[in-house]
């Protein structure tokens, strides 16, 4: 059975930083292009990043861009996401996301966890 948990989310001040982690189990972690998908109160989900099986890729989204960082850990198959500069607009529920094989990045997604929470307020 696929499972990816998230964990890390929080509350955090504008400008502040947190590193999301995403713990995958149930398929071969390193065969996957995996993505960080995020949905804020109200809104559809939005597309944060993605990066390729081996790590050697990644790419990011226009709003994200130069503040996130996504990377792997294919020995503790393990994704993570570091964020820092946060803003306000980057509340949301943070969720990773497993990439059908050949769809590239984005991709399209068959499996995603439950997500953690991330609050930027003062």
């Amino acid at each position: 059975e696929v499972q990816l948990v998230e964990s890390g989310g929080g509350l955090v001040q504008p400008g502040g930083s947190l590193r999301l982690s995403c713990a995958a189990s149930g398929f071969t972690f390193s065969s996957y292009a995996m993505s960080w998908v995020r949905q804020a109160p109200g809104k559809g989900l939005e597309w944060v990043s993605g990066i390729t099986s081996g790590g050697e890729s990644t790419r990011y989204a226009d709003s994200v861009k130069g503040r996130f960082t996504i990377s792997r850990d294919n020995a503790k198959n393990t994704l993570y996401l570091l964020m820092n500069s946060l803003k306000p607009e980057d509340t949301a529920v943070y969720s990773c996301a497993r990439i059908i094989r050949g769809s590239g990045l984005p991709g399209k997604y068959d499996y995603w966890g439950q997500g953690t929470q991330v609050t930027v307020s003062s």
